[in-house]
């Protein structure tokens, strides 16, 4: 039985939304977060060398959906692990809370997304097609105007995309957007949600960018606008042939769906990065050595994993943390 997922992050923060979140992040009642406990374990393999951390504080956030807390308590493992008193704040709700405790000191450390950086946090419209480039991008303009130091990003892309049934795609022959042109207009029916059905860089933008307009070569008709999770389900019951996903999203798994390849780069760029205070950083510079490592090993495949033993088959996300940095060698114990 597939789970619904905790509430993803918002690709795109308003600014009423933002205010709200804001008010009700930074108030004396706190962040709202439920870190719970996290094990300790012994830093193994690569990490086996990292120098302690002596007992550094170290408050370490993450946003309220199954793969920020996953990565989150990952962070609160090597961190602990490694010898720092860690304050874990992870599961915090929203976005523009999570940022704005980053911001004002609350927070220590945390994994962030380069395009949520470029787009919602830094106000630029334009996203960067490169991966590397759009990491530098972010890197460079959050270290000048907040000081906050993006460490080099995981391979892993949340993006946006769009699936099929693998038969479907084996019938109808396709593997790219672009073949989506070649597909008979009966069978280009498409499942979205209402803010990517609404968005400057969504559906309609999308359509233009491989060829077809919305309102003729995919009529209104064609397109069923349905709550985010119910989405995945509508696809592989063939209520539309095509559904907007998430890249790294475990029920794709779960599904056994085909993921349509981006093959002209119009979504933007989600790898993962940890953010970190530059005055946490410069006191204890050895955290960017503890983490790369493990963020080299984090793809897409790898995060879709992670997130199915979460939302399809029931773990708790610390649980996955743990035997992950287990099983490849970061921590003992």
């Amino acid at each position: 039985m597939i789970r619904r997922p905790n509430r993803r992050r918002s690709r795109a923060v308003t600014v009423a939304g933002l205010a709200a979140a804001l008010l009700a992040g930074t108030t004396s009642c706190g962040l709202g977060t439920a870190g719970g406990f996290s094990p300790t374990g012994t830093l193994a393999g690569p990490l086996a060398g990292v120098k302690t951390l002596d007992g550094t504080p170290i408050a370490v956030g993450s946003k309220n959906f199954t793969e920020q807390i996953v990565l989150g308590k990952m962070l609160v493992i090597l961190l602990q692990s490694a010898g720092a008193d860690v304050d874990d704040l992870t599961n915090i709700p929203g976005s523009a809370s999570s940022r704005q405790a980053m911001i004002e000191g609350q927070l220590d450390a945390a994994w962030e997304y380069t395009g949520t950086g470029w787009i919602s946090y830094l106000g630029q419209t334009k996203p960067i097609p490169d991966e590397k480039q759009q990491y530098d991008a972010v890197r460079d303009f959050d270290l000048q105007r907040n000081r906050l130091v993006w460490l080099p990003p995981a391979p892993m892309n949340n993006t946006y995309a769009f699936a099929t049934r693998q038969d479907t795609a084996a019938k109808l022959g396709v593997k790219t957007l672009s073949d989506l042109s070649k597909v008979a207009p009966a069978q280009r029916t498409f499942c979205v949600d209402s803010e990517f059905a609404a968005r400057s860089d969504g559906f309609q933008p999308m359509l233009k960018t491989y060829g077809l307009t919305y309102g003729q070569d995919v009529p209104a008709s064609s397109v069923k606008r349905l709550a985010e999770g119910a989405i995945y389900g509508a696809v592989d019951s063939g209520q539309c042939t095509f559904g907007e996903v998430f890249t790294t999203d475990g029920r794709i798994k779960a599904l056994d769906l085909a993921v349509l390849e981006d093959d002209k780069n119009f979504f933007p760029k989600y790898n993962a990065s940890v953010v970190v205070r530059q005055e946490k950083l410069d006191e204890v510079p050895q955290v960017a050595q503890l983490i790369a490592p493990v963020a080299a090993k984090l793809d897409d495949q790898t995060l879709i994993d992670l997130n199915a033993r979460v939302d399809v088959d029931g773990e708790e996300p610390v649980d996955v943390a743990w035997d992950w940095l287990r099983q490849e060698g970061f921590v003992s114990g």
